[in-house]
């Protein structure tokens, strides 16, 4: 089978299909894998794609990115083998029999213009958890001039996720709230917002580290910028606090645990009950094994091996 990669961007969904057709039912060893959910998730699974297909061309996987509300409804509906996770499983998803293996581990940063009047004030001074509760959940701060010095009548301009995802959700976790209450202007997925706010010059939003830093050249995505966390709000961005000029910083500064949890997390493999197809079972072994050398390459941070040995565990159970 002639191996393909197809990718269509529609208004409300990003679609691969790496296999270059729809899923047929399974015959044999080979069968389908089909993925639907997280943004954050979606280039690590587009590489694991590519890579599992040379070890075995005739499996059919189909990936759907929607926002890992989209995922979790559409596994738990049987719409597709594995649903694409970026949050905390609901106790109510539980109860509808839910099963998750943790794959892989990132975060969600903030994200402003490069294009900001006020950004080398914010590369210097940061920004507080404190104040980003006072942004997005409160409402509290509305100018830039209360954040870093430049013009006091510059009004912040606030962007959230419009679509029910993993990173909207840690990053209102962050600041003690739910994805509910996050103000202010909508946008559908990460790359809308991160667009949103790379053509905004006085935008503040946030995005998963894939969707804010290039995957080639490994800087800020053109365009933007990511503002520090003063972490210990003494109004200055020490040495150890400053680590988001590359992919490979934030990275390493993530699986450190220098960066706050949330909003960096886990992220899921999540089924209807545990996975009753081989095919869908030999994926996600391989993932939590040999799958686990295309982490880094992908920008994201492996999981620590008592981690995989438990998802293994939970496969073969």
């Amino acid at each position: 089978m002639q191996k393909c990669i197809h990718c269509l961007i529609t208004g409300a969904m990003l679609f691969a299909n790496i296999s270059g057709a729809r899923p047929a039912p399974p015959s044999g060893p080979e069968g389908s894998v089909s993925f639907s959910g997280a943004w954050a998730l979606y280039p690590l699974v587009v590489k694991w794609a590519e890579e599992y297909r040379k070890l075995y061309p005739e499996t059919r996987i189909d990936i759907g990115a929607g926002g890992a509300g989209k995922g979790m409804a559409d596994c738990l509906a049987g719409i597709v083998d594995i649903g694409m996770v970026s949050r905390d499983i609901y106790p109510a998803e539980k109860q509808q029999g839910a099963w998750w293996v943790s794959v892989a581990r990132d975060a969600v940063v903030p994200t402003v213009s490069a294009s900001n009047p006020f950004l080398p004030s914010l590369l210097e001074k940061g920004i507080t958890r404190e104040s980003f509760i006072r942004i997005w959940i409160t409402g509290e701060i509305t100018l830039w001039s209360e954040l870093a010095e430049g013009s006091p009548r510059a009004a912040i301009h606030v962007y959230t996720r419009s679509d029910a995802c993993g990173a909207a959700e840690m990053w209102a976790k962050y600041l003690g709230g739910n994805q509910e209450d996050l103000l202010d202007i909508g946008v559908y997925g990460d790359p809308g917002l991160a667009e949103a706010v790379r053509k905004d010059a006085l935008g503040i939003g946030y995005n998963n580290i894939n969707y804010a830093y290039d995957a080639r050249t490994r800087m800020p995505v053109k365009g933007i910028w990511i503002p520090p966390i003063d972490l210990n709000g003494n109004g200055r961005v020490d040495p150890d606090e400053d680590f988001y000029g590359t992919r490979d910083q934030i990275v390493q500064a993530i699986g450190a645990g220098r960066y706050p949890s949330p909003p960096a997390r886990d992220l899921y493999f999540v089924s209807r009950g545990k996975p009753p197809r081989e095919p869908v079972i030999r994926f996600i072994r391989w993932v939590l094994t040999r799958g686990q050398e295309y982490v880094p390459e992908a920008g994201y941070i492996p999981l620590p091996a008592d981690k995989l040995k438990e998802g293994l565990r939970l496969l073969e159970e």
